[in-house]
């Protein structure tokens, strides 16, 4: 059997001269600016050439590029690699919702390998209709147009999968070591935000979250753990979920507590936490008078995290379908743009 699996990330821009396209493409997705064209295309322009000169000092501090593509590859091999210990010939590609390589060249490239069965895998672990939704959608249009129809799985979502959860837990231990003894601290799960209006409207992303850091906080086993959940990240007036994590910042200086965040809905190192935790998030926190900060490392290659990705594709062999990590819906009944309902819908 040959088996393709497609690793799903968000893309970012590989030179300043990307940029705006990069940001164009990001706002010109129905599923981020929820208007009909042409009003969708004209905000789209708007945006990412206000945006573009604010956007190129940030990746200007990154080397001039974003570092998504390449970590995205090597989760790939290491994928991979895990999952060559049977006889099927499995082969793992990567697509990006925003920059190259686009759904239409890797649906080329899958169709090229004539598999006889696909997984698509979101590098997402907590589904939203902003992200592993678009990113599946625009894949099965690709796929549709250029027949390609071996039989498909989709994981929607792996929020509390023990893979993702030890790789993360044993990240903050080892963060927690190094922090001077004896100091009172708090561990913020700082995830990328969204409008309120996308969670009223059934979006399951907050709702994964929580899960997630709660079973990162239990697998932790630190008796009486201070932890929070925040929302980073935040951009227009629209009124987004909270709390946000500047005010959480600010309230921990205020407490004289050390903070350890930990970018929870990130699994690979990109602008938002190279750049907004580890630079301006870090000087909010000297500047709010928080003793001590540290930022935990995604999940990247760990090999907790790799081996709870392989173990899912595993488990899921013959399948199709959309299915979460459990192979049961775990989105609360409030959440009407669950994945798997949608599926069944």
């Amino acid at each position: 059997m040959r088996t393709a699996v497609v690793l799903f990330n968000l893309g970012g821009p590989g030179s300043l001269d990307d940029v705006k396209p990069f940001l164009f493409n990001l706002f010109y997705d129905p599923a981020i600016i929820r208007l009909p064209n042409p009003l969708r295309w004209l905000v789209a322009k708007l945006i990412s050439s206000r945006r573009a000169p604010v956007a190129s000092q940030i990746y200007k501090k990154l080397g001039g590029s974003s570092p998504i593509l390449g970590q995205t590859y090597n989760q790939a091999s290491a994928l991979q690699a895990a999952l060559q210990d049977g006889d099927d010939q499995v082969e793992v590609f990567v697509a990006m919702r925003y920059s190259s390589p686009r759904a239409a060249d890797v649906v080329e490239q899958v169709r090229r390998f004539r598999p006889d069965r696909i997984i698509l895998l979101p590098l997402y672990p907590q589904f939203s209709t902003t992200t592993s939704r678009s990113s599946v959608r625009e894949w099965q249009a690709e796929a549709r147009a250029r027949k390609l129809d071996a039989p498909t799985f989709t994981l929607c979502c792996y929020a509390t999968d023990r893979g993702f959860v030890d790789a993360y837990a044993a990240l903050i231990r080892e963060t927690l070591g190094s922090m001077p003894q004896g100091m009172k601290y708090r561990v913020l799960f700082s995830a990328h935000g969204l409008p309120e209006n996308v969670v009223r409207g059934g979006d399951p992303y907050q709702a994964q979250v929580e899960q997630s850091a709660a079973a990162i906080a239990a697998a932790l086993a630190i008796e009486g753990l201070d932890w929070r959940i925040s929302y980073q990240s935040r951009v227009g007036p629209l009124k987004w979920i909270g709390p946000a994590t500047e005010a959480e910042i600010e309230a921990a200086g205020k407490e004289a507590k050390a903070l350890v965040i930990v970018p929870v809905a990130f699994v690979s190192e990109h602008s938002e936490t190279l750049v907004e935790l580890d630079i301006e998030y870090a000087e909010k926190a000297h500047e709010s008078g928080v003793p001590h900060y540290a930022r935990v490392p995604a999940v990247g290659t760990h090999p907790d995290f790799v081996g709870g990705l392989a173990a899912l594709v595993k488990e899921n062999l013959g399948r199709t379908g959309v299915s979460s990590g459990t192979g049961k819906r775990v989105c609360p009944g409030t959440c009407s743009q669950c994945a798997m309902q949608d599926a069944a819908a």
